[in-house]
């Protein structure tokens, strides 16, 4: 029998993968469920989706089963201010974004007459009602656009969608570097609010970012969650592209793993998922090679916790780390002896 092949055009009603956002459905945490007291940017608990945040409150950020009734979905990601912040100093902001590489986004076409417009869709839920900014950053050429959204009712399910025009300046580049944000602003201080919304392609000005924009962090009972969010080609929203849990994991291994069990924090005091090695070498060194999870999208920073080397010996650098595999070595200590341990490899789209 044969077998169709499906377009390669990534903004076909019947082509998978049509949606840009990695992990939309939130479904994916595995750092942990929660993690409080946050106050600086990082990947707290949902893969992929990265807390930008200077000056603007304290936060606990969670992987929510409250989720909008009959759509579909299990899990939402939820922001619950904890130290309110009330009068935002000018350079105070707080972001959600996902960073996308630029060989993802080549079938845009930016840059060129024919570039494709996108659209955003989300639900959302808040208890401060207001006017919210979502901006679309492209880092590779210092360019923006941003569009209002508002939240009407306090405390319930909305969904959101908006449309971007294609920009016909400047291409994004075709390799594993952030090239490409969306920006999800929950405050800002004035640096980011002064100006005027930046509703068309233009050179990045921050005063521009964020006009009109609420201050989510001007009280402990504010809260905000927010899933399903799928960023696609063309000027209109198709429904919210599901994918099986393994792949959607096998993606966000692409810029992380552990060796914790899966939703375990990293550090987390325990002897399950560490590495193992046992005999080999001698008392000069020992070593070991693991291979990861999934190919890392470059050469990933290795980060060691809870090294036991038996017999002595100390953890050395590895020389031979590739985007597939480690080696561990061990120099010292007595020869035929084991040493375990966690790490965790991360090769995420941090500012560049």
């Amino acid at each position: 029998m044969a077998i169709s092949k499906i377009p390669s055009a990534g903004f076909q009603d019947n082509v998978k993968f049509r949606n840009i956002i990695i992990n939309g459905d939130m479904s994916i945490a595995q750092r942990g469920t929660s993690t409080s007291s946050i106050t600086g940017d990082g990947y707290h608990t949902i893969d992929r989706f990265k807390t930008s945040i200077s000056g603007l409150g304290t936060w606990t950020q969670s992987q929510s089963t409250d989720v909008p009734s009959g759509q579909g979905f299990a899990k939402s990601l939820k922001m619950d201010c904890t130290t309110a912040d009330g009068s935002p100093a000018s350079s105070d902001v707080l972001i959600i974004n996902q960073r996308i590489e630029g060989q993802n986004l080549q079938y845009l076409k930016k840059g060129t007459s024919s570039a494709e417009s996108l659209t955003l869709s989300f639900w959302v839920k808040s208890n401060k009602t207001g006017t919210y900014i979502a901006e679309l950053r492209d880092f590779d050429n210092t360019r923006s656009i941003c569009k209002a959204y508002t939240i009407s009712s306090a405390s319930t399910w909305e969904k959101k969608t908006l449309t971007f025009a294609g920009d016909t300046t400047g291409t994004l580049d075709n390799d594993n570097g952030a090239s490409f944000y969306l920006q999800l602003f929950l405050g800002a201080g004035s640096n980011y609010t002064s100006g005027t919304l930046n509703t068309s392609w233009n050179s990045r000005t921050n005063a521009n970012l964020a006009v009109g924009q609420v201050n989510l962090a001007d009280s402990t009972d504010n809260e905000w969650y927010i899933t399903g969010v799928q960023l696609e080609a063309g000027t209109s929203a198709s429904d919210f592209e599901f994918l099986p849990v393994d792949v959607n994991l096998q993606r966000c291994q692409r810029y992380y793993e552990h060796t914790f069990v899966y939703g375990t924090a990293y550090n987390t005091s325990t002897n399950v998922g560490k590495f193992l090695f046992t005999g080999g070498g001698n008392s000069t060194q020992r070593a070991i090679t693991l291979h990861f999870t999934e190919q890392k999208r470059t050469i990933p920073t290795i980060t060691y916790t809870q090294i036991q080397v038996d017999g002595g010996g100390t953890l050395i650098a590895q020389a031979f780390t590739s985007d597939k595999q480690l080696t561990v070595e061990v120099s010292g200590g007595s020869a035929g002896r084991q040493f375990f341990g966690h790490y965790k490899a991360e090769a995420e789209l941090w500012l560049q």
